[in-house]
């Protein structure tokens, strides 16, 4: 039998106990499920929860009137294929009130970054499971306390970290991991694009619209005052809050966490031990924070892993604009959304390989989420998991602000270097505190 033969027979039977953890108890119970942030993620989340038979929408929750009324409408329609239209979900503005409803079981929480701790947090401390959007927070304490607040009160908390539900993503790193293309010692991750140096323009700050709560949307966040690049919202991409340090870590947080977290699970759940990272604003003119141009280096032990995020060239390997690459000593394997391809070096005795996505990654992630509600067992991208990974890209960022080479410490969760170590924690507005 070729080696191909047996990589795959073995991932293959690996891959039977991945999307579903444990046994399913309970089968016929309903699941009341509330959604939190009703943007383009908070969306694309309802979708995917209306689609499993358990799940029943109770509540959407929003601090803007358009998007929280799109949620409601969306909630009556039904999931695909289903013959017959829900009841509508209760529309509601403040998150308080769905952490103080004990009827309900989870919630699922997609707000700008800046929020995802202390909703985690509260919804654990309330008794809800959660379903918690990337990166888990913006700075590395706050992850740490979410772990904290997960294991305390037993609850199930899932990362939006999708991709560890795909197929195809789990056959590709359990060859990395069970040897095929050899001894892997550099991966090479990346987000490449090509846009106007305008980027999102450089509107004044002024009045928030009156259908807005922007107090309640800063929340722990600074004082500001409103400015439309900070809200963000657009019909034609993902919210610019993205862009802004006050709420999140730019492409490093954003993409780099996707497919830093693939390099991850490639190998072994690895912690690094030391980052480096240059960048800047080298052509774009808007009024973010974050660069356009970016490259990291993370040594892990025995390997090196690259994150690179290019605004203003597109040209890539693999004409992809994402992706991870694990390069080992008889080979090199490419993963991203549609599919993994192998390339053997020259004399390795290994054979070629590629393999397109064959599940839908975001709505098996739900189904395990879902399972693991039911049997109490740890989900596929647990906090833990995503805590680290979200640590991994924050480094990226704290490197980069620091100006500092920084020795990590994956067990203390600190920094050789004092100077870098406010960058890992943040104060929190008042009244808002974090705490377990």
């Amino acid at each position: 039998m070729s080696d191909r033969r047996n990589f795959l027979q073995a991932t293959g039977a690996a891959l039977t106990t991945q999307i579903f953890t444990g046994r399913v108890k309970g089968a016929n119970d309903r699941i009341a499920v509330a959604f939190i942030g009703m943007g383009r993620m908070g969306m694309g989340n309802l979708g995917s929860a209306m689609r499993q038979s358990e799940v029943e929408v109770v509540a959407v929750c929003d601090v803007y009137q358009p998007h929280l009324e799109k949620a409601v409408a969306a909630s009556s329609r039904g999931a695909q294929g289903e013959p017959e239209a829900r009841k509508p979900a209760k529309g509601i503005k403040d998150f308080r009130q769905i952490l103080s409803d004990k009827s309900i079981d989870a919630v699922c929480v997609a707000t700008p970054d800046h929020w995802h701790p202390y909703m985690t947090v509260e919804a654990c401390k309330a008794g809800k499971d959660v379903y918690v959007e990337k990166p888990i927070c913006v700075v590395v304490e706050e992850g740490r306390t979410m772990v904290q607040a997960a294991r305390k009160y037993n609850r199930v908390v899932q990362v939006g970290t999708q991709q560890r539900s795909g197929l195809h993503f789990q056959k590709a790193c359990d060859l990395v991991k069970n040897g095929y293309i050899g001894t892997v010692t550099f991966i090479r991750t990346w987000n490449y694009g090509n846009g106007s140096k305008e980027g999102i323009g450089n509107p004044p700050d002024g009045q928030p619209p009156t259908d807005l709560d922007w107090d309640l949307w800063l929340g722990p966040a600074p004082a500001r005052e409103f400015n439309a690049n900070r809200f963000g919202v657009d019909p034609k991409a993902f919210s610019h809050f993205r862009w802004f340090w006050d709420y999140a870590g730019g492409m490093m947080t954003d993409w780099g966490i996707h497919v830093l977290d693939i390099a991850r699970m490639g190998m072994a759940e690895a912690d690094p031990i030391a980052i480096t990272s240059l960048g800047g604003k080298y052509v774009i003119t808007d009024n973010r924070d974050t660069p356009d141009t970016l490259q990291v280096t993370y040594e892990f032990p025995g390997f090196l892993a690259t994150y690179e995020n290019r605004m203003f060239n597109g040209n890539s390997m693999f004409n992809q604009g994402y992706g991870t690459v694990f390069h080992g000593t008889k080979g090199t394997l490419f993963v991203d959304r549609s599919k993994f391809v192998v390339i053997p070096e020259k004399g390795s005795g290994i054979e070629p390989m590629e393999e397109k996505s064959s599940n839908n990654h975001g709505l098996a992630h739900w189904q395990n989420f879902i399972a693991c509600i039911k049997s109490r067992e740890r989900p596929a991208s647990d906090i833990e998991i995503g805590h680290r990974s979200t640590t991994t890209a924050l480094l990226g960022n704290v490197a980069l602000r620091s100006r500092l080479r920084i020795d990590w410490d994956p067990k203390t969760e600190t920094t050789a270097q004092t100077a870098a170590r406010p960058l890992l924690r943040r104060e929190y507005r008042k009244p808002w505190k974090l705490e377990v």
